[in-house]
């Protein structure tokens, strides 16, 4: 048996340029299926694990997958705007917590993501470096972000207008980045997240004025209207908004609060009576919001990517049996190329058996790579696409 082997691998080294080209057809046949399936399966298991920990949210009524994929994963465009009313319908049924969102600006090509501090427990965020929001006009950077931007604490990140041509519209924010987020592997690492008033005055509800050193009163920041004028001269047009301590005082917001814009409102229910209950409300036909479970909509989703899966599945096993029906042939001609060498085998006083066994020796040595290689690169891959999965994240 050691003779064999010793045989069957001084063959396959000595020819290693036919050795490496069986590697690589074999090893390119099973690693394609084996990491298109195992990412699909670390997709979908990140997937619905970030849409299971999300119990139900509210939005307007429109695509449900649209709505999920902005409320989970802050992809797509933003869907219409629902006042915060709704948010306070629901509060005040007492059947649920509420997570307010407001996704409709972005800094640098990265979602800004106004919310409250229920947010940060509920996804189990905590501050890497830094502090936490301080004040209007402060943002925490998830670390993707920061390590795309080169940002640190105390640097500033402007935000993107709504409409980069509407030269009328609100002015960009130049925020304060207070902290850095600790990883967590998901779509939070690629977002700007901030007060949800501070997405306010990006959308043009809130702003401030500039303190000059005769100015005896200062607006309060949580006025809910307002009667001053505004000099709307173009000299005094800033390029950008800025909250300072000088400033932020005079910061406030215009209209009832209670049509303040949110995108999305993520509701807990305290009990499943309550998320039913909860769901109920919404049902009626006349009734402009939708309330969904994400869960059952990324399943819904998966189910259809399921079935591409399958198409490649079969696609892969038709292109494996092509593969091994060529290396079959390529044993058979290399079989009747070597008829001189097995002669002489036989004239040496091996036997058929014998020689039978050195020539699977060496074809499985060739698939014990190839296998080992194919394996080991699409574990590599799936576990390298964990960066992809993280801006379905």
């Amino acid at each position: 048996m050691a003779g064999t082997l010793r045989l069957a691998w001084r063959y396959v080294a000595y020819f290693r340029a036919r050795t490496a080209i069986l590697i690589a057809a074999i090893t390119l046949t099973v690693f394609l299926p084996l990491a298109t399936r195992w990412t699909i399966e670390r997709f979908e298991h990140r997937a619905l694990e970030r849409a299971s920990s999300t119990p139900l949210v509210v939005g307007v009524k429109s695509s449900r997958f649209g709505l999920a994929m902005h409320a989970l994963y802050f992809r797509g465009e933003s869907p219409q705007p629902l006042p915060q009313a709704q948010r306070n319908r629901i509060e005040e049924t007492k059947l649920a917590t509420t997570i307010p969102l407001l996704v409709r600006f972005r800094a640098q090509g990265f979602a800004i993501v106004g919310t409250t501090d229920v947010y940060f427990s509920f996804r189990g965020l905590s501050i890497e470096r830094g502090e936490p929001l301080q004040r209007l006009g402060d943002c925490l950077l998830g670390q993707t972000v920061a390590n795309r931007l080169g940002l640190v604490p105390g640097d500033r990140l402007l935000s993107e207008p709504e409409n980069m041509f509407d030269l009328s519209g609100p002015s960009p924010l130049n925020m304060r980045v207070t902290g850095i987020l600790q990883y967590t592997g998901s779509p939070d690492d690629e977002i700007v997240l901030c007060d949800l008033k501070t997405t306010w005055i990006m959308q043009g509800i809130g702003h401030g004025h500039t303190v000059k050193s005769n100015t005896t009163d200062t607006p309060d920041v949580n006025a809910e209207s307002d009667s001053h004028g505004h000099n709307s001269k173009s000299e005094n047009l800033a390029q950008h908004a800025e909250v300072t301590d000088e400033n932020l005082r005079t910061f406030h917001f215009h209209g009832q609060p209670g049509t303040f814009p949110l995108t999305a409102i993520i509701a807990i229910p305290d009990s499943e009576k309550s998320e039913s209950i909860l769901i109920g409300k919404y049902l009626s036909p006349d009734e402009p919001y939708q309330i969904i479970r994400p869960f059952e909509v990324v399943d819904e989703l998966m189910q259809l990517i399921g079935q591409v899966r399958r198409l490649f599945d079969w696609i892969a096993l038709l292109l494996a049996v092509a593969t091994f029906l060529l290396i079959g042939l390529v044993v058979m001609l290399s079989i009747r190329l070597r008829a001189g060498e097995i002669r002489t085998l036989s004239l040496l006083g091996c036997s058929r058996v014998t020689i039978a066994g050195i020539v699977f020796t060496e074809l499985s040595i060739v698939i014990a790579i190839s296998l080992a290689l194919a394996v080991s690169l699409a574990i590599a891959a799936s576990h390298g696409s964990d960066m992809l999965l993280t801006s379905l994240n």
